[in-house]
């Protein structure tokens, strides 16, 4: 599976603001409920931060998937977030997280929400040098043909 079959090129941060995880995934909730792609984000916000308490999705060099299964939507929903100056986000190697992949789907669906992470670690750990050359891009155009690029080679 691609992430591309659910990233769009809208759905890109192209430079966060938030200083804090909590911070970082109400700036993100937030980026979804300007696009309409959600409702309920404070219910959203709320299982984020219970499922980083379960543990964090910092998984290292750089890069964290956030994810949880919400009721309130249909299709999934993956978000592309950049910090270039990083987050704390009790990352695995304890590492500021520059690249955040947000994950949504449905509990009606759950190997579709495992496929979908799946894919996500799998650019995250074949992707190479992802981070600087995310970090390097101009704009959310660029960094979505970046991830078609990468996933083209690693398929």
């Amino acid at each position: 599976m691609k992430i591309t079959q659910w990233l769009k090129q809208d759905l890109i941060i192209e430079e966060l603001n938030g200083q804090t995880s909590e911070q970082v995934l109400k700036e993100m909730v937030n980026f979804l409920k300007d696009k309409n792609l959600i409702s309920k984000e404070k219910e959203l916000y709320q299982k984020l931060v219970e499922r980083e308490k379960l543990g964090s999705t910092g998984i290292g060099g750089g890069i964290a998937i956030p994810h949880c299964k919400f009721k309130w939507i249909k299709n999934p929903i993956v978000l592309l977030a950049l910090s270039h100056k990083g987050v704390k986000f009790n990352s695995l190697d304890g590492k500021p997280v520059h690249v955040f992949f947000l994950v949504i789907s449905s509990p009606d669906n759950p190997s579709l929400h495992l496929q979908i992470l799946a894919s996500v670690a799998h650019l995250a750990r074949k992707g190479g040098n992802l981070i600087k050359t995310f970090l390097s891009a101009k704009n959310s155009q660029q960094i979505y043909e970046i991830i078609k690029n990468e996933e083209e080679q690693i398929s």
